[in-house]
């Protein structure tokens, strides 16, 4: 009789434990996605900014064109990514076209003067400033929730409920950390 109770005791506290840790890597899923869809909303309004950007300086640096085409082209696809993997790289090669944008801007001051040019410039640096918050928070929770899964007993339930680990949002060309260099061509 005492046996069986003792029997009784363990499997409900091992019961207690699994609901636990399983409960426990549901939030922190949970938490991640909620970071991705934060930065999926930003990204979603830097999207929408970027056409009126391209638009504006065009009117400016007509023989641009390379640059109008290359932000378009990285916008296009950041935008049709459908895996978080995916959105990361798109979104890097996104940045680094914007930058351009912005260095081609620095050499045209009647373009720098305008104040629609002004306007969006500041709008786009509110957002890349709440992207870059959400990217901050987005990355925290994946860490939370990597080391959840991967730490003993968690990694037994995690493997068991395949949770699988999730990717950082960061920088993957060191290149890229860089300050863009740009060269113009004299208009003849």
């Amino acid at each position: 009789m005492l046996y069986s109770t003792g029997l009784i005791v363990v499997l409900v506290l091992l019961a207690i434990g699994i609901i636990g840790i399983y409960n426990s890597l549901i939030q922190l899923k949970n938490k991640v996605d909620e970071g991705w869809s934060d930065i999926d909303t930003q990204l979603k309004r830097r999207y929408d900014l970027i056409p009126n950007m391209v638009e504006t300086v065009k009117g400016y640096a007509k023989h641009e064109s390379g640059t109008f085409e290359a932000v378009t082209k990285a916008r296009n696809m950041a935008m049709s990514a459908s895996t978080p993997e995916e959105k990361i790289k798109a979104e890097n090669a996104l940045t680094g076209t914007l930058k351009t944008l912005f260095a081609l801007a620095e050499n045209y001051p009647e373009l720098k003067a305008n104040q629609n040019f002004m306007d969006l410039q500041g709008t786009l640096k509110e957002v890349e400033d709440k992207l870059q918050l959400s990217r901050r928070y987005y990355n925290a929770t994946v860490r939370d929730f990597n080391t959840k899964i991967e730490i003993f007993p968690n990694n037994v339930l995690a493997g068991m409920f395949q949770f699988k680990r999730r990717q950082f949002f960061e920088i993957e060309n060191p290149n890229e950390r860089e300050n863009v260099k740009v060269s113009f061509s004299e208009e003849k």
